[in-house]
């Protein structure tokens, strides 16, 4: 156990939809899919335009490496293939499917043959499951681990963003489901323990699954105090664990695996049904939004189609946010797909969504005090002007998991999380430099 907290913010919680179970979306006209959803390369497309598709359909092959395949949750025909723009800029493949609304099941659906460690990740790689926290790294990848590594599997059920429900539900509706995906990682893995976050704020969720995991041996509910950023991965480990994990290193390397609620439920799943990943639970909410409330929807669906679903706007909207409003990421196009890893679309008026005047620093110290890793962003801030690598370094930018806690704690106003994100870049760049530099030297 922990001997001390890390630091962090209070936030407003606002977690207007954590009483509303999901609904189900009409089956939109259109989806439009992208082969790259997760980290590492992309997904390659195996069907082509004029094709027919049922759901749970593979319309694209785990590409070479770290990869996870992509599936339908639709039929309908194959439109295009097309490039769209992701959310980071990036253009990237996706497949563009005219839906039917007949909704028929493709009959590559059967439930997979586990009976061991190797055919429980083998049926995890074709579940096109990846991280559904936010991360997006393909679980299969995360639990092939060596054997004896790891000793505990620390469950993320923090869901320390405000707005976002869409891990309550899943915590409250499919509490037998996350026991079950977390028994079968922990038997097939060979790992003892477990360790199940859950924020105070979710008193519901803490009962619940202390009820589901009441016959799991090595099993712990931990009821965590409700601070952001409480699922950051390093923090989660500290308060669950006391493990710290340095710069650079990975809970693996402390013998620990993180695994998010709602990923726990799909493995679970697929191993039940043989449904690969085909929808998400996506809460919907924000000031703009004129009936919130927590959908299921096909991967692929556009914000446009998720919006219409909850009424439309009760006014224009000023930002829309894929996320949460401490990480999420501005949308600028209503057509942009929902993803697998996709949790939350938040809309704004501009009264909430107005960028406060930037002002001079004033010296406070509330941006170091609140920054769980106590990093010291206008030192960080400095040296990014500077260009200064060695300093970056030194300040030890890159443990910085971009939290914004620094940005909302300012009086100043000052957008410190977006220097620190380029000083990060920075340092890479000094970094390659530098070790071309020792290369040619020696």
């Amino acid at each position: 156990m922990p001997l001390f907290s890390l630091s962090g913010v209070h936030l407003k919680h606002c977690k207007n939809t954590a009483k509303m179970k999901p609904e189900r979306i009409p089956t939109p006209r259109l989806v439009t899919i992208p082969v790259s959803m997760h980290i590492g390369a992309p997904a390659l497309p195996c069907v082509a335009v004029g094709d027919e598709v049922r759901v749970g359909q593979k319309i694209a092959e785990a590409g070479a490496g770290l990869s996870s395949p992509v599936y339908s949750g639709v039929s309908g025909k194959v439109k295009k293939l097309d490039e769209i723009t992701a959310v980071n800029g990036a253009q990237i493949r996706a497949v563009v499917i005219e839906c039917d609304g007949e909704q028929t099941l493709s009959e590559t659906v059967t439930p997979p043959e586990v009976s061991d460690r190797e055919s429980f990740l083998s049926a995890l790689r074709e579940s096109g499951i990846v991280g559904l926290g936010g991360a997006g790294f393909p679980t299969a990848v995360k639990l092939n681990v060596p054997e004896g590594r790891v000793d505990t599997v620390v469950v993320n059920g923090a869901e320390c963003e405000p707005y976002i429900t869409s891990d309550t539900r899943t915590m409250l509706d499919e509490s037998e489901l996350v026991a079950e995906g977390l028994s079968l990682v922990m038997k097939y893995l060979a790992i003892p323990n477990a360790i199940f976050g859950i924020e105070k704020n979710k008193p519901e969720c803490i009962a619940k699954m202390k009820r589901e995991t009441a016959a799991l041996d090595g099993v712990q509910i931990r009821a965590l105090p409700s601070v952001y950023p409480q699922g950051g991965e390093k923090v989660l480990v500290y308060h669950t664990t006391g493990r710290v994990i340095g710069e650079g290193k990975l809970p693996l390397d402390h013998g620990v695996i993180v695994i998010n609620c709602t990923t726990l439920a799909a493995i679970a799943k697929y191993l039940r049904t043989g449904m690969p990943l085909v929808e998400k639970c996506v809460t919907v909410d924000g000031s703009a939004v004129k009936n919130p409330r927590n959908l299921i929807v096909p991967i692929g669906t556009s914000v446009r189609d998720v919006i219409e679903a909850c009424g439309g706007f009760r006014e224009a909207p000023k930002k829309i946010l894929s996320g949460g409003p401490m990480m999420g990421v501005a949308l600028v196009d209503l057509d942009a797909p929902v993803l697998k890893q996709t949790n939350a679309v938040l809309a704004f008026g501009e009264r909430e969504a107005m960028t406060p005047k930037e002002t001079a620093c004033i010296r406070c110290g509330k941006c170091l005090e609140s920054c769980p890793f106590s990093l010291a962003p206008v030192a960080i801030a400095k040296a990014y002007e500077q260009n200064d690598g060695a300093m970056l370094e030194k300040l030890k930018v890159n443990l910085c998991m971009e939290c914004g806690c620094c940005s909302y704690i300012c009086p100043a106003k000052r957008n410190l999380v977006q220097t620190n994100r380029l000083a990060k870049a920075a340092l890479k760049t000094y970094q390659i430099k530098k070790k071309e530099n020792e290369t040619r030297g020696s």
